[in-house]
């Protein structure tokens, strides 16, 4: 990509309402736009960044058997009947009447759907378990949308739903999830914490999520000083109580409760019968028995990772992304304005090697070249001028680390080190 064809509109004043570094760099850099309160373009570095964590969640998936299908946005109110959530999921669903009068509701989770999907499919206890899983554009109409992309009204989110004959069944499979998405954010570079939690509006026995540690995270976590134990701070508060409370106190099982606070990017349920006995999804087992099967449930925001990620990763330059999720990962800058080809000779030996690569071909100062280049956060710049005209060298400047001079000869092992180097 040409840096002077590339629609990257970065801004330099901040607007009011973006309150935290992710909201703020993600505006700055050219990845989002504003349409409405909670609702975002996603421009083409976003969109980048979105569609590599899409690829990481999907792999992982795919790789305990999960099925990838595709489920309608817009939901009937007949099926929300059914579950008796219509009445009670509350003003975050959106609802809306059709050219017939016929009520509707934008969806913010699909265990109607796919529930009623498997109902009129799947008759036989032979054909479980089953996992099905989506990654679409969900909508909740939150009373208070801030923080960006964080806590938007529309969203993009992985959602899968697994079905068992029995419990045993069913914790195997939220097992092999759980294990899934610690893989899932130890591929992205996230700093994680998986604490339990309270299922909510979506129902079910246990259900446990997972946050990214972040200073701007709108959740408190109380975890143990010597073991793993962690839990949201609500579960153990009385409504309004102040989290700082629990600092210092005895854990059941024990060492002592410190906060720390973090940003929810997963929640993974066990459902138990809940919406197959409310939704009269029954099959036959072995000795010709109706049952009605025990469910999962398992969310993670794709959209709201992109976010977390920023605030894990960022200084005073701006975005500083792991070298994997960078949308783009190598920039050759340009200082002798192509008189002798050499920066286009360099960018198309590159981009032969599968790097995501742009040149920075614009008529702009260096100065103003980098500092683009730092808030855009991208991995490494090979900087094509002087160095080459006079001495024969490249000069490679990654965003951490230190400049280095090599030969033209030396770059390519150089870059196969650098990406490979955690």
């Amino acid at each position: 990509m040409l840096a002077s064809k590339t629609f990257i509109p970065k801004i330099k004043d901040i607007p009011q309402d973006a309150e935290i570094i992710s909201h703020q760099l993600m505006l700055r850099s050219g990845m989002i736009r504003k349409v409405a309160s909670g609702i975002y373009n996603w421009l083409p570095l976003g969109l980048i960044v979105l569609k590599k964590i899409e690829n990481v969640v999907r792999e992982e998936l795919n790789n305990i058997g999960a099925q990838e299908i595709f489920m309608p946005m817009v939901q009937p109110k007949e099926l929300w009947d059914e579950s008796n959530r219509w009445g009670k999921f509350g003003p975050e669903l959106l609802r809306i009447k059709d050219r017939h009068d016929r009520d509707f509701c934008l969806g913010p989770t699909h265990e109607e759907v796919i529930t009623d999907l498997v109902k009129n499919n799947i008759n036989s206890y032979k054909s479980l378990p089953l996992t099905l899983y989506q990654i679409q554009t969900k909508f909740r109409d939150e009373i208070r949308p801030r923080y960006g992309v964080m806590r938007g009204r529309e969203f993009l989110m992985k959602d899968a739903y697994s079905f068992h004959m029995n419990a045993e069944c069913l914790n195997q499979t939220y097992q092999d999830f759980r294990a899934a998405y610690k893989k899932i954010l130890e591929r992205l570079e996230l700093e994680f914490k998986v604490v339990k939690a309270d299922s909510g509006a979506i129902g079910g026995d246990k259900s446990e999520e997972f946050h990214v540690l972040a200073e701007n995270g709108e959740d408190v976590l109380a975890v143990s000083d010597s073991s793993e134990i962690a839990i949201n701070s609500e579960l153990l508060l009385e409504k309004d109580q102040d989290p700082s409370l629990l600092a210092g106190e005895e854990f059941p099982e024990g060492g002592k409760i410190q906060l720390i606070k973090g940003i929810e990017v997963g929640h993974i349920f066990q459902l138990g019968q809940v919406y197959s006995e409310s939704m009269k999804l029954s099959l036959q087992d072995a000795n010709s028995n109706e049952v009605n099967p025990y469910m999962g449930c398992y969310g993670i925001g794709i959209s709201r990772m992109v976010a977390a990620s920023i605030e894990q990763n960022n200084d005073e330059f701006g975005i500083a992304w792991p070298k994997g999720l960078a949308p783009i990962q190598i920039n050759v800058i340009d200082l002798t304005d192509n008189l002798d080809g050499s920066a286009i000779k360099f960018y198309n030996e590159i981009e032969k090697s599968n790097f995501r690569v742009m040149l920075d071909d614009r008529d702009e100062r260096f100065g103003k070249k980098i500092k683009d280049s730092e808030l855009i956060g991208i991995p490494l710049n090979i900087i094509i001028g002087k160095s080459l005209k006079n001495d024969g060298l490249i000069e490679v400047c990654p965003r951490r680390g230190t400049k280095d001079l090599i030969k033209p000869e030396e770059l390519n092992g150089y870059i196969a080190k650098f990406f490979q180097e955690s």
